[in-house]
């Protein structure tokens, strides 16, 4: 006969501690992402307040060295009916009173503690202590015995004969529960969870209730249901509220009843809501369906249910994605004079005046990590759709709600360092996941490069499983996918797409500048942070794809926040003098400018079947088509506006003008 629960007993068992306050029960380990970790604490007498106390979690590990990771705070916090108190994530059910995010319980050997202190008392990587000890548990997922762990808390009386608790292998669906038999001694099972229940199955037995909707993303104007749902029959009325409101979203952006009842004898309500269509352009916003203070016995299965708000009233830019570029729409903003110091120079003299600009000490701001979060929402918005952001490699919109905050990078968006930062030897610094604004900022130096971390001209918005491929790679490498613009067929794990060549060239070619310790280089190095490959590839890639609206609107962003530009789309022959064609030559600003009025080329239609147009010709021009890799094709002469008939198959292509030695370079499709 099979047994209805499975019970892993453990032999341990020691004399009761005279407290008010005890860990009841932990889930360190949930099968899949670890969403439904959580430690639940059962105090002496019901309705406990638990000021003053405070909940430690403890690294075991080698590089933990039996230091804290994690502590909360329990002031505010009362214990339930049944004396329980459950602290988890949103994913736990019944939902914790005390929410902390997902998978942040480490498996073991840890161990997790209650001290009668403040959180401040224990920051971060503090030795665990038998100092105002309340109670522990120390555990593990079929790890060895934590020694020193253990060492630490036997020297407490009151835990003398303290022993590491198993849980169970990787992925269990165990929880550790405590158990307390008349004569006060305690011992510890490994068995099915029972929150929010104490683990006898006494005490108050919760009638659960739970929310459910249709789908998770609605427009402006649109209706749904919302369906509310108790296990059991209600035996009178049950009234409750529900709440909507989320930050921007408010009691203005819908319409509706949030006072519910479900008729005594009956287990379902449910409630329409309407979403209010404004005119006004909020962006996508979320809103969370909630409970509000639910009566002894019922108790929310789920809560915190989120619903996508799409706004219809998102704006369009005057300029192109990057898959459809414009030209001269949007203006550079530097500053008059932004580059007059570096008239008359060249060679290092050049590189040396460049980064003065662009490094100024008490001039240029670095800001946080986290702040870099929101420039890209402005500086890479989507042309198109201006609630979403333009994703380097896959080369589409997303929501901008869709930012990666969690383990789970399918379908969101995150942050791609242009120049890869084991390459660069730059990673986070204190203070770096704070997103304080753009008037709240560090000094920053040209040696500063731990602030390359947070440098926005170098970071995109990326597909999160396209950043976690990309990884390290050099730019161009034949060996490892090559970043070369090739079609998935190929099998490349990673595509960096012609529209952004140019971009991620003039990114890479920034940094080398901007700090020092960074080198662009020929080749393909190995040898540590500092150099990055390849310098030709780039050099084409830069070439190939000209700065356009999109970039330049990108670097304006970005100087409202670091107060500095990318010098290489402001003025792209630039690259020349430092790394191209003209190293050696004297840089003169004026003589440096194309002869050819950006503004007034226009090369329509495009896409195309055949013929193009060119309007905007001042001079004799030599038009060559050149393949997306740089091989000439076909080659023209105009004098004056005209057009010129292709017969080319379909595909992308450059159309390189060349006028009194200069050029411009612009992307053709062909249908």
């Amino acid at each position: 006969m099979k047994p209805l629960l499975l019970f892993i007993c453990l032999a341990f068992t020691v004399n009761s501690v005279c407290s008010q306050v005890v860990i009841n029960e932990l889930d360190c380990d949930t099968p899949g992402i670890d969403d439904m970790e959580f430690v639940e604490l059962l105090s002496e007498t019901p309705n406990f307040p638990l000021d003053g106390y405070v909940l430690v979690f403890f690294n075991g590990s080698d590089s933990g060295m039996n230091s804290s990771y994690f502590t909360i705070d329990l002031d505010g916090y009362v214990t339930d009916v049944n004396g329980l108190l459950l602290i988890g994530s949103n994913s736990v059910s019944p939902v914790p009173q005390l929410l902390i995010s997902e998978n942040v319980i480490q498996n073991g050997a840890d161990a997790v503690a209650i001290y009668q202190a403040n959180d401040f008392d224990f920051p971060e990587e503090t030795v665990a202590t038998i100092t105002n000890l309340i109670d522990v548990l120390i555990y593990d997922t079929s790890d060895s015995d934590d020694l020193d762990m253990i060492d630490i808390f036997n020297d407490d009386p009151n835990f003398a004969d303290i022993e590491q608790i198993n849980e169970g292998s990787s992925n269990n669906t165990n929880s550790i529960q405590r158990f307390e038999d008349m004569a006060g001694n305690v011992t510890y099972t490994s068995t099915t969870p029972t929150p929010r229940q104490l683990n006898d199955g006494s005490g108050i037995i919760f009638n659960g209730i739970s929310i459910s909707i249709p789908q998770s993303q609605y427009v402006e104007g649109e209706s749904f249901n919302i369906t509310f749902t108790t296990q059991e029959n209600v035996s009178e009325d049950f009234n409750f509220n529900i709440l909507l409101n989320n930050q921007g979203f408010d009691s203005s952006d819908y319409t509706g009843n949030t006072s519910i009842t479900i008729p005594s004898g009956q287990n379902t309500a449910s409630t329409t809501i309407t979403l209010i269509d404004d005119t006004a352009d909020e962006g996508d916003e979320v809103t969370r369906i909630r409970f509000e203070n639910l009566p002894v016995p019922y108790v929310q299965l789920n809560d915190n249910i989120e619903i996508r708000i799409v706004d219809n009233d998102f704006t369009m830019a005057s300029f192109g994605t990057p898959l459809e570029p414009t030209y001269g729409t949007v203006a550079s903003t530097q500053p008059n004079g932004y580059y007059d110091s570096l008239d008359g120079l060249a060679d290092a003299q050049l590189r040396q005046a460049l980064q003065d600009i662009i490094a100024e000490e008490g001039v240029v701001r670095a800001q946080t990590y986290a702040d870099v979060v929101d420039i890209l929402k402005e500086a890479d918005q989507n042309p198109e759709n201006s609630n979403e952001v333009w994703l380097v490699y896959t080369e589409q919109g997303r929501p901008k709600l869709d930012f990666q905050t969690g383990s789970v990078s399918t379908g969101r968006w995150n942050r791609e360092h242009t120049y890869p930062r084991s390459r660069g030897g730059f990673f986070d610094i204190e203070e770096d996941d704070i997103a304080d604004g753009r008037d709240i900022f560090w000094n920053t130096t040209a040696d500063s490069l731990r602030h390359g971390n947070s440098d926005a001209h170098a970071l995109r918005a990326v597909d999160g499983p396209e950043n976690s491929t990309r990884n390290n790679k050099h730019y161009g490498d034949p060996n490892l996918g090559g970043y070369d613009g090739s079609d998935a067929s190929s099998g490349d794990p990673v595509r960096l797409g012609e529209s952004f060549r140019g971009d991620v060239a003039r990114s890479v070619l920034y940094m080398e500048i901007r700090y020092n310790g960074l080198a662009v280089v020929n080749g393909y190095p190995e040898n540590g942070p500092g150099e990055l490959g390849d310098l030709a590839t780039l050099l084409d890639w830069h070439r190939n794809d000209p700065p356009d609206d999109y970039e330049m609107h990108r670097n304006n962003v970005v100087y409202t926040w670091q107060f500095n530009r990318n010098p290489f789309i402001d003025q792209p022959d630039l690259v020349e003098y430092i790394w191209g064609d003209n190293v050696g030559d004297v840089w003169d600003q004026a003589l440096s400018v194309s002869e050819f009025d950006v503004t007034g080329i226009q090369v329509f239609p495009n896409p195309t079947s055949n013929r193009i147009y060119i309007r905007g010709l001042q001079n004799e021009t030599k038009i060559d088509v050149l393949s997306i890799e740089g091989r000439q094709i076909k080659s023209f002469n105009l004098q004056s506006d005209s057009y010129i008939d292709l017969d080319l198959s379909s595909g992308i292509y450059l159309l390189s003008l060349n006028s009194n030695n200069r050029q411009i370079v612009k992307k053709i499709i062909i249908n």
